[in-house]
């Protein structure tokens, strides 16, 4: 009798060691049963929905993949990590691989539709790490305690940091997988990395992930693609008007229903425009959870469909927007722009659109973006020379720029209509 159980389980497990087809690594491997139960779960095939890159697709039309495509290619990488590791001696249990397949594969497991894009929108004040951590311990109930020490590593707190920083460094297996596959689906091939070569560089000092002096200059070309891929696609500018109008339309739904206007939208998108939740009170309150595992970017873009015909001239011409790829103009400059500039133009867009000079700013509306390819003070990357010592890469490497990437970079931007630039209004000042 115990050794058909035994018999029947093996079956089970076996039966759970699938393969994926990835266009970026080719064929990916289910390492473990855990890992097939996570991928399973609901809440982690809600990522199938939600694309990685927002709305960057609006400038790269391929940019059109998952978070569950990167998580599952993130695993990928981990699990050539550990075996690279191992071959250097570092002793790894299997109880300790599968917490960290788990907390590579759950790290993303709180984004919100559009991932970054409408972070602190629909709910205020509330990061996407904190509710992937909540969400950890919900799956967690559900696979009976199995996630206890991936929880741990998530958290950083696993005596062996190195396992910890495999899933959140600055050479970790997520910022190594989104790299390389944004780079591929956008076409932009700035971004491409060897992965495979700094992976086979890495080692294990007193517990902490180090790189072998050797991959010096893979960490070089991996910082460097890191800025590259951020102001030629994260934080391009035409993706900036496109999710900051994505920004201002959530932020009209928001404004309208609060006054007491009926809005379409799908039962759980409705749930949080109505209840204008913040994080507390979205961590107590067991039915904004369950609408959030269940909103994904259609939600969003069904509503914004809907909402470019409704009588709200400022929702739907948001809405419209969006839907038609009517972006606005952005300007970058270094330096803030002029209150002066900026009321001008919301004088115009006032009269233009005939709304209130408050709606305005709806349409017109400055901000900033920042961005630091390295960091000084953050599970810095170490160099493991042949003698033993370690130094940081930014000591290490011989090339300037690589310190130059330790500073904050920070553009401003305005955003205004188009059609302010008609030769009568243009003001090149």
């Amino acid at each position: 009798m115990r050794s058909n159980v035994l018999f029947c389980s093996l079956i089970v497990a076996i039966n759970k060691l699938k393969n994926f087809n990835d266009p970026v690594y080719g064929f990916v491997s289910i390492p473990c049963a855990l890992a097939y139960d996570i991928i399973a779960h609901p809440f982690f095939q809600r990522l199938r929905r939600i694309k990685q890159l927002g709305l960057s697709n609006y400038v790269y039309p391929g940019a059109q993949h998952t978070r569950f495509q990167h998580v599952i290619g993130a695993m990928s990488l981990t699990q050539n990590a550990l075996l690279t590791l191992e071959q250097k001696g570092v002793e790894i249990s299997q109880m300790e691989k599968e917490a960290v397949y788990a907390a590579i594969l759950l790290h993303d497991i709180g984004h919100g539709p559009y991932s970054h894009t409408l972070e602190n929108i629909l709910i205020k004040d509330l990061h996407h790490e904190e509710i992937s951590l909540f969400l950890m311990h919900q799956m967690n109930k559900d696979l009976m305690g199995r996630l206890d020490l991936c929880i741990q590593i998530f958290t950083d707190n696993y005596p062996r940091k190195f396992l910890h920083q495999l899933v959140s460094s600055q050479l970790d297996m997520d910022r190594l997988d989104y790299l390389r596959r944004d780079s591929f689906y956008s076409g932009v091939q700035e971004g491409v990395v060897g992965q495979d070569r700094i992976i086979n560089m890495l080692n294990v000092v007193n517990d902490e992930l180090v790189v072998d002096e050797k991959g010096i200059y893979s960490i070089e070309k991996f910082l460097i693609a890191r800025r590259l891929m951020y102001w030629q696609v994260y934080l391009h500018k035409t993706v900036i008007a496109a999710e900051s109008v994505l920004v201002k339309t959530l932020d009209r739904a928001f404004e309208l229903v609060k006054n007491g206007h009926t809005l379409f939208a799908s039962p759980p998108l409705l749930y949080f425009l109505e209840k204008q939740l913040n994080g507390p009170a979205f961590f107590n309150d067991p039915t904004a959870i369950k609408n959030y595992t269940l909103l994904d970017d259609d939600d969003i873009m069904s509503a914004i469909k809907v909402w470019s015909t409704h009588s709200d001239k400022v929702l739907s011409s948001l809405s419209l927007t969006l839907k038609d790829r009517l972006l606005p103009k952005v300007e970058l400059a270094n330096e803030p722009f002029t209150l002066q500039k900026i009321k001008e133009i919301k004088e115009w867009v006032m009269l233009e659109k005939n709304i209130s000079f408050e709606e305005a700013d709806y349409f017109v509306y400055t901000d900033s973006v920042k961005n630091r390819a390295y960091s000084l003070d953050h599970f810095n990357i170490k160099i493991l020379f042949k003698d033993g010592h370690l130094l940081d890469i930014a000591e290490a490497s011989d090339q300037f720029n690589i310190e130059a990437l330790t500073k904050s970079v920070t553009k401003y931007f305005l955003c205004y209509p188009k059609s302010w630039l008609e030769p009568k209004n243009i003001d090149e000042n």
